[in-house]
């Protein structure tokens, strides 16, 4: 395994990825610590919070390409261990499967950012297995359990967003416009919160535009 900062086993995998012979494995780049330094990019591995680094992406990008990865869970398998010795306990399937809309949840972060021309945001789609321990330390939601590690089991397959058209792409043909968020939900099978982080991350890089409204709801037709 190749240079491990603190961070997830998935994180190291997906380094592990993207890895080129000739590679810099965590380098430094204007002051920044850089997962992969590239000939021709850099290429940093976000599995959450792209709040945290919207300043480093704006200044790297000044001189650099960026190659910006963010993993997409299709299976997740949760795994449970012992807290004391580690030991397995079981393992059982997540209901919970993303896809790429899911990508708007870290880039409403940076609306302003994506359709940048050094930019390249690349969604890779995984299969992941997440460790918890029966702690008493986590959420209530996993009933106290705390997730320890992420660990990639497989990957995908990847999308790669570059450009206004690689965007606009996600929103399908027969899409009637102007159109809702509950509309493109509908079209595209997705939750309602999810169609409304895509339309505002859009409109907010300027690729779509608020027309009117139908009742409560905005209606926004392509820029």
């Amino acid at each position: 395994m190749i240079g491990t900062q603190n961070e997830s086993s998935l994180h190291a995998s997906l380094k592990e990825h993207y890895f080129r012979p000739g590679d810099i494995v965590e380098g430094r780049v204007g002051g920044y610590h850089i997962d992969l330094i590239q000939a021709e990019r850099l290429v940093e591995i976000q599995t959450q919070n792209f709040s945290s680094i919207k300043a480093k992406l704006a200044n790297l990008l000044e001189e650099h390409h960026v190659h910006l990865v963010y993993p997409i869970t299709l299976r997740r398998d949760i795994v449970k261990v012992a807290p004391e010795t580690g030991e397995f306990l079981s393992t059982r399937k997540s209901p919970k499967k993303e896809d790429v809309y899911d990508l708007f949840s870290e880039l409403i972060r940076i609306p302003h950012l994506i359709l940048h021309p050094h930019l390249t945001v690349e969604a890779v789609f995984i299969k992941e297995r997440e460790v918890r321990c029966e702690d008493g330390k986590g959420s209530w939601r996993r009933r106290g359990a705390s997730i320890v590690d992420r660990t990639l089991a497989e990957v995908v397959d990847k999308r790669a967003f570059a450009s206004a058209l690689d965007y606009l792409s996600l929103l399908p043909e027969d899409l009637l416009c102007p159109f809702t968020n509950k509309q493109l939900a509908s079209s595209v099978k997705i939750s309602q919160s999810k169609a409304q982080k895509t339309t505002y991350t859009l409109r907010k890089a300027g690729l779509l535009v608020e027309t009117g409204r139908k009742g409560n709801e905005i209606l926004h037709t392509r820029a």
